[in-house]
């Protein structure tokens, strides 16, 4: 596997860390044309990364898009854009390119772009996604992902019907609707994911993992290239991937 590891003491470090990646990631990208894309993922851990980067690049343009979404209204709880929006300061559908937020006068120009139709059906859902990357091709200046302890990374999971789909790197598609199997209880909703060539057509990829036994879960997947995890294939695909551990 290309690309790096970092390992920090704790999640506030791992943050912290993963959050200066992204500043400077972003720095450079508006270095060189004006604005950053980023493709960012939902869950816990991530959302205090994209509050410090808020604060961090408070004048700056960035647009982000969510690697995948659940498909429910954007005003659900389980919506990622929902949760990313929050953490960005804002709760808009859309932002003032200097919108007054949380009652201060700070200008906010992070766009979140919905992966997903407002109301969260499948196939318009599916339609917005291809569109929204059909229109915006160029390479994404940073991907963050998760890793679930069975491996899946965005809404890429083992058992899905068209997983295959998702992974091959000469599909030619970006996104995909697909369904978990099992469902998991928290969250019991079809998905939309970025395919993996997708999330791989970036300048630099990280993947943040929590805990002793995801970490058991990476290690397996990058010694073995047949692992039966997703993520597997993401660490064998021959781009460099910058891997961020806490315990």
């Amino acid at each position: 596997m290309a690309g790096s590891e970092h390992l920090y003491p704790d999640t506030p470090a791992l943050v912290a860390g993963v959050a200066a990646a992204f500043t400077q990631a972003c720095r450079d990208a508006i270095a060189r044309c004006g604005h950053a894309w980023l493709a960012l993922a939902g869950g816990r851990t991530p959302l205090p990364v994209y509050a410090q980067l808020a604060q961090a690049l408070r004048d700056a343009r960035i647009d982000a898009v969510p690697t995948d979404e659940r498909c429910v209204p954007h005003d659900h709880p389980a919506c990622n854009l929902r949760h990313l929006r929050a953490a960005f300061g804002s709760e808009a559908p859309a932002f003032a390119r200097h919108s007054r937020v949380g009652g201060n006068d700070e200008p906010r120009n992070i766009v979140a772009h919905p992966l997903t139709a407002a109301n969260g059906g499948i196939d318009a859902s599916l339609a917005q996604a291809r569109a929204l990357l059909a229109a915006r091709p160029q390479p994404f200046d940073a991907v963050l992902l998760g890793m679930g302890a069975d491996g899946h990374i965005a809404s890429l999971f083992p058992g899905a019907a068209n997983l295959a789909e998702g992974l091959a790197l000469d599909s030619g598609v970006d996104a995909i609707a697909t369904l978990p199997d099992p469902l998991p209880p928290e969250a019991p909703f079809a998905r939309i994911s970025l395919t993996l060539p997708r999330l791989l057509r970036a300048r630099s990829v990280h993947l943040v993992v929590t805990g002793h036994a995801k970490r058991a879960v990476l290690e397996q997947a990058r010694r073995d290239p047949q692992a039966p995890f997703p993520v597997t294939a993401l660490l064998h695909a021959g781009a460099p991937v910058h891997v961020h551990w806490s315990p």
